[in-house]
């Protein structure tokens, strides 16, 4: 704080305002009497109690100094008294623990605030506040109220009302009597009805301010409307399974279990992730995506599971910021937009409380204003980007998957490279690669018709991928689907099908590992000593045969549980060619059986009766394949041959 500033000033104050409350509670909990002296104490007895924006508001009446004999129920209330409104702050609220009945004694200094046009003042600055115990009956009905936690209303008054936006949708403001909480039986005498004033809940609107006024233990009462930005699959932690409700099974990610979760945003700005507790497994991600995305939603039964900002939680605020942030409290049909305006710093993370209505989406309403489709781009824009851990969304032709082979990581954790082209990197004649790997973590949840929709080489959506440092890769919140979605910014991107052949950046100076390229050159050696050839059964192709117990010259196959009769030999080779490309490497190819350079080679072996002489000088290309590793001492590069899905 800048020194002898007005918030420095400020702080001082609100110290030495906190410790003389702090002492004079201290005072009447040691039992040090209050001055008898009760010139400008204001006696009230409590007729209702509601919060509002977490100040409790109390609607008392006002009494003459009883005797001291006098208890709370004796106070008999008067017409002709006045009725006030007084203000409790949180921290006083909790101290004295009120209830409708109670007689509070108010010490001076307190405020009185006459509103105009109201009739009813308000009492302000009632830190000095005593609940006043005045018969042995009232102490004993004190101990029994205090075994039971009273409930409170709350009244939720949305910001668009308060600041009185004409654009703000008028069912926000509608009063419900279904999401108020009575704190007790109350009282209600004819002719005073008008004279105590009630604010009725609402469907609120703004994430903030329930957080304020509902506080971290959960929204039991209350309801908050948002939009829905996104829908994905987070890996649930250990344990999770014990919070599924019922039978209910939750989505399983060869074998790691997943939980739906929901990116909203209020109409003021503000982001919040809902993780809901269970999704059936019969049901894919793609049907919530394109039911719920967009659509306004009311949350109720929610707590908070943790308040996180950018630095804790960067691919969080990596999606959030796909969402450009309008001028807090304009409309969100108005194109009135600010540059300055910082994006989000914090977010809270909601879940749902067991045996609530956690979320209720309309689905037959149309889709919001606020919501921000994914901008879809062409691979050969991505590639321009500059930024660092920027979000994309592209449509492509998956050609090759591979898992990422660590040992050490069980295979559920593994990382998966996919290698993806489209249009726009085919019809490239130089300078950008024709096919880009996108790199897909275990955190990034894959549904069933997805890993299918892999293996047989399909075009796939890739939602929301993470772009940064020459990579794309598919991290928490990435969603990959079978079909575009149906809202979505093309941005004058190229989605067209491929129609002709793929055509693969041949092996040249600048190719590097982990990728995949063409091949053509010259035999100029086979590694003999690294050749191997194993049988495999016929019928289901297991290549982990068994001796047949009954019979040791015969083989069986665990997989048919049946004696294999006829096996399949199957062979690897390692040939050495001579590249033009490259002329100073030294190319090592892996070649397999059934592969198109293996059956060549095998055919010229079996000719010659494995005269490896026979395949020498032979020419081969154009082959598919994976760049294992590339050496500059020696000079070197390892390839395996593949087969394009």
């Amino acid at each position: 704080l800048c020194r002898g500033g007005l918030a420095e000033r400020l702080c001082r104050l609100q110290n030495r305002e906190r410790s003389a409350i702090s002492f004079w509670r201290h005072q009447c909990l040691s039992g040090d009497r209050i001055p008898s002296d009760k010139s400008g104490v204001l006696i009230v007895k409590i007729l209702e109690i509601f919060e509002e924006c977490t100040i409790q508001v109390a609607i008392c009446q006002q009494l003459e100094q009883s005797p001291a004999t006098l208890s709370p129920e004796d106070a008999v209330i008067n017409a002709e008294e006045p009725i006030l409104k007084v203000l409790f702050t949180r921290e006083t609220a909790a101290h004295l623990k009120s209830r409708p009945q109670d007689v509070i004694h108010i010490y001076p200094p307190w405020q009185k605030l006459l509103i105009q046009n109201a009739d009813v003042p308000v009492i302000m600055n009632t830190y000095f506040s005593q609940k006043v115990l005045l018969s042995e009956h009232s102490e004993a009905r004190e101990k029994t109220y205090g075994l039971t936690k009273m409930l409170i209303r709350k009244n939720i008054i949305s910001l668009a009302q308060t600041f009185r936006l004409d654009d703000v949708n008028d069912k926000l403001h509608q009063e419900s009597s279904d999401n108020q909480v009575p704190c007790a039986p109350q009282t209600h005498k004819n002719g005073d009805s008008q004279r105590r004033p009630l604010a009725l809940s609402a469907v609120n609107d703004s994430l903030l301010e329930m957080v304020e006024s509902q506080g971290a233990v959960g929204w039991r009462e209350v309801q908050v409307q948002v939009v829905i930005q996104r829908v994905y699959c987070l890996p649930a932690r250990e344990g999770y399974r014990s919070h599924t409700q019922g039978n209910k099974p939750l989505l399983s990610n060869g074998g790691m279990f997943c939980r739906l979760c929901l990116l909203v945003q209020d109409a003021y700005g503000m982001f919040s992730e809902v993780q809901l507790q269970s999704l059936s497994s019969t049901d894919g991600i793609e049907q919530y995506c394109r039911r719920w995305e967009g659509k306004s939603c009311c949350l109720a039964g929610m707590k908070i599971l943790q308040r996180t900002t950018r630095g804790r939680a960067l691919g969080l605020f990596s999606l959030i910021d796909i969402v450009p942030v309008k001028v807090p409290g304009q409309s969100q049909d108005s194109e009135m937009m600010t540059t300055n305006l910082p994006p989000p710093s914090f977010c809270y993370i909601l879940t749902v409380q067991s045996g609530e209505i956690h979320v209720e989406v309309d689905e037959e309403e149309q889709i919001s204003n606020l919501y921000q489709p994914p901008a879809v781009h062409g691979l050969k824009e991505i590639l321009r980007i500059d930024g660092c851990n920027e979000r994309c969304s592209f449509w492509g032709q998956v050609l090759y998957q591979r898992l990422q082979t660590k040992h050490s990581v069980p295979i559920d954790q593994r990382e998966m490279l996919l290698f993806v082209t489209d249009s726009t990197l085919q019809n490239v004649a130089h300078g950008i690669p024709k096919v880009v790997a996108v790199s897909v973590t275990a955190s990034c949840v894959l549904s069933m018709e997805i890993t299918e929709a892999l293996s047989a080489g399909s075009q796939l959506f890739f939602k929301d991928a993470l772009w940064g440092n020459g990579r794309i890769i598919c991290v928490e919140r990435t969603v990959l689907l079978l079909q575009k979605p149906l809202l979505c910014s093309a941005a004058g991107a190229d989605l067209s099908e491929l129609t002709g052949p793929v055509r693969l950046d041949e092996l040249d100076s600048t190719t590097q590992a982990s990728s995949i390229c063409a091949l053509r050159g010259t035999v100029v050696g086979v590694n003999e000593s690294t050749a191997f050839s194993w049988p495999t059964c016929n019928r289901c192709g297991n290549g982990k045969l068994e001796v047949c117990p009954q019979d040791r010259e015969l083989l069986y196959c665990n997989q048919c549980s049946e004696v294999v009769t006829a096996p399949v030999l199957k062979m690897q080779l390692e040939v050495f060619l001579s590249c033009p490309s490259r002329p100073q490497s030294t190319v090592k190819v892996k070649v397999w059986h059934e592969i198109t350079m293996f059956v060549l080679l095998t055919m010229l072996l079996f000719l010659q009766t494995y005269e490896v002489q026979s395949v020498l000088g032979k020419e081969v290309g154009l082959l598919s394949c994976y760049v294992h590793s590339i050496t500059s001492h020696p000079n070197c590069v390892a390839l395996e041959e593949i087969v394009l899905l």
